[in-house]
C-alpha cells in the first residue's frame, strides 16, 4: 500500500490530486469545480500531467525558434496571460513538489494525474471502465468520486455527477466550511 506521511502544500495552501483512469472524467469534474471554487471566494491553481510528449508551441513561431535555438527557458507574454516553457532536457522530469514551487500563491492546487506523488488524493473513478479502483492500494486516496456506490470502500464516496458536493467536500477539508 501507498503511505503519505504528510500532507503536500505549496505556498500554504492545500495541494489536492483528482487521479483515475484515462477516461473516468478527472478533467470534466476538474473544470465543474473550478466555477464553483472560485464562487465561493478561492483563487485555485491546476497542474496536469500527460504521459505523452506535447508541445503547445507551434514550429514556425518565435517562441518555438528560442527554444530551437537552445533557450532553456522561453516566456510567451501578451496582454491575456504568459506561458513559460521550461525544456529540462535530459534531466528528471520535475516532481509534483517541484512544480508547484515555480507556481504563484493560489488557495487551493488541484493536480490533474500524479498517481504516484506523496499528495492527499480523490480518485475518480467509473467501474464500467473494467478498471481496478486504485484506492484499495493507496492510502493517499482522501475521496472517490463515483457514479455508482462503492459496497466495501472506506473512504467517502462522493457523487460524481454532482460536482457541488465534490465543491463542498473540498472546501470542508481546507477549512472554507463547516457543515
Amino acid at each position: 500500500m501507498t503511505k503519505s506521511s504528510a500532507t503536500l502544500t505549496a505556498h500554504g495552501a492545500p495541494v489536492i490530486a483528482l487521479i483515475g483512469w484515462s477516461g473516468s472524467g478527472k478533467t470534466t469534474l476538474l473544470t465543474a469545480l473550478l466555477p464553483l471554487l472560485g464562487g465561493a471566494g478561492l483563487r485555485v491553481s491546476t497542474l496536469k500531467h500527460a504521459h505523452h510528449k506535447v508541445d503547445p508551441d507551434q514550429p514556425g513561431k518565435d517562441s518555438f525558434r528560442h527554444r530551437e535555438a537552445g533557450a532553456h527557458e522561453t516566456m510567451l507574454a501578451t496582454a491575456e496571460r504568459f506561458v513559460l516553457f521550461h525544456d529540462h532536457g535530459a534531466a528528471a522530469e520535475p516532481d509534483l513538489p517541484a512544480l508547484l514551487a515555480r507556481m504563484a500563491p493560489a488557495d487551493l492546487y488541484l493536480a490533474e494525474g500524479f498517481k504516484a506523488a506523496a499528495v492527499e488524493k480523490i480518485e475518480v473513478h467509473r467501474p464500467e471502465l473494467g478498471k481496478a479502483p486504485l484506492w484499495p492500494e493507496q492510502d493517499d486516496v482522501i475521496a472517490v468520486a463515483c457514479d455508482v456506490p462503492l459496497p466495501g470502500c472506506d473512504r467517502p464516496v462522493l457523487p460524481l455527477g454532482d460536482p457541488p458536493a465534490v465543491a463542498r467536500f473540498l472546501l470542508r477539508r481546507c477549512g472554507r466550511l463547516i457543515a
